[in-house]
């Protein structure tokens, strides 16, 4: 199998949530890659910052405004992408939120209506818009999720409340939407990419102590591991190839749970 980004240079990519981490790294690569990449998250600001320091780079990227809990949000980022670019072909549902500190049996209803708009149907409304563009333009394009392990086992971490729930939604929706488009012979591909520990914003606070734990041969996942799988491999694969589910973990396999020891 060759790996190679080439049939992708000069396309549209859609990343969501990517002022920072995971998604302003996937974002980066595809940049460098050749890609249109419109980053779509929040802070602009930070979007913009990253415009800056991507210049000069192969492709570009296009900052939007973008709060994926709200569908108008989304929809007018993607007609503002048909306007002006063209034709999506690659969309990263990288987008999601942790809120530590509810439990389910004592938790914040607010709180969880977040993390579920973010992390679930944010996810599907950017990826309902992203399948019906690709279509309409005959585009076989792909879609990944940026998923957890969380998703495929329940940490045994408290506070972690509904995220593991929305996780667990998302490995679901990853493969109703591989069999939706299978029975349509669509070649349009679907991956769930599923990191373990990431050192990001998201877990920033929570990680600090474990952090001040490990020896100094351990190390955590970085936002460039995630986006070396999924830029470098799993969207690098030829067109008959597809990476339904790829996970990636830290060589010693820590979990939040590790905090409760120290």
């Amino acid at each position: 199998m060759v790996l190679s980004m080439d049939r992708w240079v000069g396309k549209v990519a859609v990343v969501t949530g990517a002022s920072a981490g995971i998604g302003a790294a996937i974002a980066e690569q595809l940049v460098e890659k050749g890609l249109k990449v419109v980053a779509l998250a929040r802070r602009k600001e930070r979007l913009n910052e990253l415009a800056k320091k991507l210049a000069n780079k192969k492709g570009k990227l296009y900052p939007v405004k973008t709060d994926i809990s709200k569908e108008e949000d989304i929809l007018n980022a993607f007609k503002w992408i048909k306007e002006n670019l063209g034709p999506v072909h690659i969309l990263v549902n990288n987008a999601g939120i942790l809120k530590m500190g509810n439990t389910l049996t004592d938790g914040d209803t607010d709180t969880w209506r977040d993390v579920l708009n973010v992390n679930v149907l944010g996810l599907c409304i950017a990826t309902r818009e992203a399948v019906r563009d690709m279509k309409v333009n005959k585009i076989d394009g792909h879609i990944i999720h940026i998923n957890s392990t969380a998703g495929h086992q329940v940490p045994p971490t408290p506070g972690l409340n509904v995220y593991p729930a929305s996780k667990y939604a998302v490995t679901a929706l990853a493969e109703t939407l591989r069999l939706e488009l299978n029975s349509q012979k669509s070649r349009i591909k679907i991956t769930s990419l599923s990191p373990g520990v990431v050192l990001t914003e998201i877990a920033a606070g929570v990680l600090e102590k474990l952090i001040k734990t490990m020896g100094k041969d351990e190390q955590l996942l970085d936002a460039q591991d995630v986006a070396d799988a999924a830029v470098v491999y799993a969207l690098s694969t030829p067109p008959h190839v597809q990476i339904q589910e790829l996970t990636i973990r830290p060589i010693l396999d820590i979990h939040f749970s590790e905090l409760l020891k120290n």
